[in-house]
């Protein structure tokens, strides 16, 4: 059965502004899986963010701001002493995956909005297990926030983030989003970088017409 690699970091915004895209992606195809594997775009970072790194970032968020209209917060990036360092909020999206695979895109979503449309900041292990705990009681799965936090602490869960984003190395993965479609053990490459639903679905038709007449229909 194919199913789809999703190579992101919850603190990437041009994954935060492709979230609309992939949930209807999969809301339209409602038979293909798709597993998480967190990149790492700034992980084990210690450095206090400059006034030259946050313009940076401030200017990339405006421009998915007028991409993809979605809201966005300077709260992180105004505090003084914020360290953008994105191992804790990827290990958050582990974590979840170890307790419940199947509400791993739900929490990962989360944490996206509660970073760049609230502004709070989720390097914050506490914060982390407020977002990450609600969403996946939310979804279903009963978890409170000490068991939330004893897996995020876990030293399995440290080593799982760390193996997925050695994973994304080895694969030459260097920027996200990255959408993998994965069929019997060949990996092919959808899209690296954001790209609209309309696109997705020509990408991924283009690759099933290497194999098959079948259309990619996605439902609506």
């Amino acid at each position: 059965m194919p199913s789809l690699l999703y190579i992101a970091d919850p603190m990437c915004s041009w994954c935060y502004g492709f979230g609309p895209e992939l949930g209807a992606l999969l809301e339209g195809l409602p038979g293909l899986d798709l597993h998480i594997v967190v990149g790492g775009l700034r992980p084990y970072n210690t450095q206090v963010m400059d006034d030259a790194l946050r313009e940076s970032i401030g200017g990339r968020w405006k421009t998915v701001n007028d991409r993809t209209g979605l809201p966005f917060s300077d709260a992180a990036l105004d505090r003084t002493d914020f360290i953008y360092n994105t191992e804790p909020a990827c290990r958050a999206v582990v974590a979840a995956r170890m307790l419940a695979p199947q509400a791993s895109l739900t929490v990962f979503h989360a944490i996206q909005r509660t970073f760049y449309a609230e502004g709070k900041d989720v390097t914050s292990d506490g914060v982390l297990a407020s977002v990450a705990s609600a969403a996946l009681n939310a979804a279903g799965v009963p978890t409170s926030e000490a068991d939330f936090l004893s897996t995020f602490k876990s030293e399995a869960a440290v080593m799982a983030t760390y193996q997925d984003f050695e994973q994304t190395k080895r694969w030459g993965i260097t920027g996200f989003p990255t959408l993998v479609l994965e069929r019997n053990g060949k990996l092919d490459m959808v899209t690296a970088g954001y790209v609209a639903m309309p696109t997705l679905i020509e990408l991924l038709q283009s690759l099933v017409d290497q194999d098959t007449s079948e259309p990619v229909s996605a439902e609506t």
